[in-house]
């Protein structure tokens, strides 16, 4: 039995039913997951929605549980699909009771509990199509992975309700599967291919403290790579009788080349790659596993240093949705899945518990606001599953090796990953802003609302106002029974160049210690204090190595990268040149993408009255002045199709 020691963590997050937001970016965010998105979703998976591609998803449980005829349709993983949305509803339902959603999700459950075999398996895939083969090739076909999004959407929706059926079916589960996966005689030694059932079993440990869940865990990560002598792929390949297609894939697309503790480079299926790094936090941190907790500040360094945009997007190919090598950062071929910024978002909330650094939420924030936050439209109803830099429609349309750049977002997908995921994020975000441990609080995120944490034995109410990302001052308000010393710890971004931060309107002495401004005082009831973040547009340029961006920068104010498009700007975005002396300026919109700050600047463009019809020529063009209008990222394509760069050309 394991022996769980003190852990690595130096703060815990606040949970979200101790956070409220209330802000004017995210308010109407949050209203959109619970007014339009989670509806649109439900009506996704119950194939409602008219000209998106099919789901099947509930229609497949209802097979499942002998409710209807039929055969299994979608992806081996499309069961997920239901979970992430379930957890989605949680979140939710941790912010807000919404009695008919609940009722929805406990119908769901019931659902789920008919469609569960007697022994506890459940994977409406195998259950329909091939009973013959649970359990044969966890390397391609993902039932771990579906367990672990069930497994998270059940502890969401305990700790939303307190309902406990959920967490019995899990169990369950769970418990069938260190009946079939283990070290012990008779057992397979084998673990996920898609990793996400580690991070998933770490929640569950945390919520039941039962450490048979994190032994699993631990399990899975420390069997990972071995060679006992054999690679476990190779075993249960033989066992299945030979290769099919996608055993073709290399280890590393698994992250299964090396034990996780050897491996330097981040590999590989980039979502798999940062489910995989999360979960190995997660255990690093609560059996204070220094070696472990090392494994994963390296692989972050190489991850963030070397092989993600400046979006926050990481797996720059399409091939495999994957890594490739350093500096390698094509942005029109950029494929960047929605998910895969979202998986990043969470191991950086999960490396800064352990290293209280900002290096981990300045990546967070860089993620969300620009690399997640595209991946859906501004109604909540269209989705990119991939997430380009760069779109030239004309191009996109027609080229086989872009097929998987759309120039405007799609209702569904077969493979419907992305959209679930983008939810769950945008209705847990709470859970993100705060953290805290005996005697600090930790401001990670700049979003309106309120929080109440115990601190030094006394409850603190910590409200905080600001118009951030389009504003950098931020106002909070100190509230509590009692005076009480205690330390309020402030991001200071990366980004930013001069912060200025008074409590009661007088300068105040703070420690900067890793990023963070600690404030430490004995609080009155009604202190004030004022952060003030300078919010310059800023010219962002890349690494000499990244060869794409060669002679090209991109634009940047506080954590929201801009772009160029083609509504604003015309054709042909990549003749475009920034002058030397852009002259930029930064004005909010209200009526503009539901209210966005644009920048303006000066730059030039070839004067195409003056061009021949010839394909190549010895001659120079003239250049003609042009006003350029950026917008943020994450807003692109909400006015239909058309051209957009984040990367322009610097004279």
């Amino acid at each position: 039995m394991q022996t769980v020691r003190k852990t690595a963590l130096k703060m815990q997050p606040v949970g979200l039913k101790d956070v409220k937001i209330d802000d004017p970016f995210w308010n109407p965010w949050q209203k959109l997951v619970k007014e339009a998105i989670i509806p649109y979703q439900w009506d996704a998976l119950n194939d409602r929605i008219e000209g998106a591609e099919p789901s099947s998803t509930i229609k497949n449980f209802e097979i499942a549980a002998g409710k209807s005829e039929g055969k299994h349709y979608g992806m081996v993983f499309q069961d997920s699909d239901l979970y992430k949305w379930m957890e989605t509803v949680a979140f939710s339902l941790s912010t807000e009771q919404d009695e008919t959603w609940e009722q929805t999700v406990d119908e769901v459950i019931d659902l789920l509990e008919n469609a569960q075999e007697e022994d506890g398996y459940l994977n409406t895939y195998f259950s329909v199509n091939h009973p013959d083969k649970k359990w044969t090739n966890l390397k391609n076909d993902h039932e771990l992975y579906c367990a672990g999004h069930l497994i998270e959407a059940a502890t969401a929706y305990y700790e939303a309700t307190g309902k406990d059926k959920v967490i019995q079916l899990v169990s369950r589960l769970v418990d069938h599967i260190i009946s079939v996966l283990g070290s012990e005689e008779g057992k397979k030694p084998g673990y996920p291919g898609h990793p996400e059932i580690e991070l998933a079993l770490m929640k569950l440990y945390r919520l039941t403290e039962d450490e048979k869940y994190i032994n699993l865990c631990k399990f899975f990560i420390e069997e990972r790579g071995r060679r006992n002598p054999e690679h476990y792929y190779d075993i249960e390949l033989a066992e299945r009788g030979g290769p099919n297609r996608s055993d073709e894939r290399t280890y590393e697309y698994y992250q299964a080349h090396e034990p996780v503790r050897e491996q330097k480079t981040a590999e590989g299926h980039s979502v798999r790659a940062t489910y995989l790094y999360s979960g190995m936090a997660d255990l690093a941190a609560e059996l204070n596993d220094e070696e472990l907790l090392e494994a994963c500040r390296t692989l972050w360094e190489n991850t963030v240093n070397k092989r993600m945009y400046v979006t926050g997007g990481i797996g720059s190919s399409a091939h495999e949705e994957r890594f490739t090598v350093d500096y390698d950062l094509p942005n029109d071929r950029a494929y960047t899945e929605t998910c895969a910024a979202i998986a990043l978002i969470m191991w950086a909330h999960r490396m800064v518990q352990i290293d209280a650094d900002r290096k981990y939420t300045d990546i967070m924030e860089r993620a969300l606001y620009n690399g997640a936050l595209s991946g859906i439209s501004l109604d909540g109803k269209g989705y990119f599953y991939v997430n380009p830099l760069e779109v030239w429609p004309h191009t996109a349309n027609c080229r086989h090796d872009m097929k998987t750049v759309k120039p405007t977002r799609q209702q569904w997908f077969g493979c419907a990953c992305c959209p679930p995921n983008i939810a769950r994020l945008l209705a847990s975000l709470g859970q993100y802003i705060y953290s805290s441990n005996e005697s600090e609080i930790y401001v990670h995120l700049y979003v309106g609302g309120e929080t109440e944490v115990d601190v030094n034995g006394q409850s603190v109410r910590l409200k905080q106002e600001t118009n951030y990302p389009w504003e950098g001052n931020i106002n909070f308000t100190v509230s509590s029974d009692a005076p009480t010393d205690y330390t309020v710890a402030l991001r200071i971004p990366a980004w930013c160049r001069n912060a200025a931060i008074t409590v009661n309107g007088q300068a105040v002495d703070y420690s900067e210690v890793n990023g963070y401004a600690k404030i430490q005082r004995e609080w009155q009831d009604g202190d004030q204090i004022n952060l003030t973040l300078e919010m310059p547009v800023e010219i962002i340029r890349s690494h000499p190595q990244v060869r794409e961006n060669a002679g090209k920068v991109a634009l940047q104010r506080g954590p929201v990268v801009y772009c160029l498009e083609q509504a604003d700007n015309g054709e042909n975005l990549q003749d475009i040149t920034l002058s030397e002396n852009a002259g930029f300026s930064s004005k909010f919109e209200a009526e503009l993408l539901n209210g966005v700050t644009v920048i303006t600047g000066k730059g030039s463009q070839t004067d195409a009255s003056k061009v021949e019809d010839e394909l190549y020529t010895t001659r120079s063009f003239d250049r003609v002045a042009k006003e350029i209008k950026a917008i943020p990222y994450y807003a692109w394509s909400n006015r239909g199709e058309g051209e957009m760069t984040v990367w322009v050309r610097e004279e």
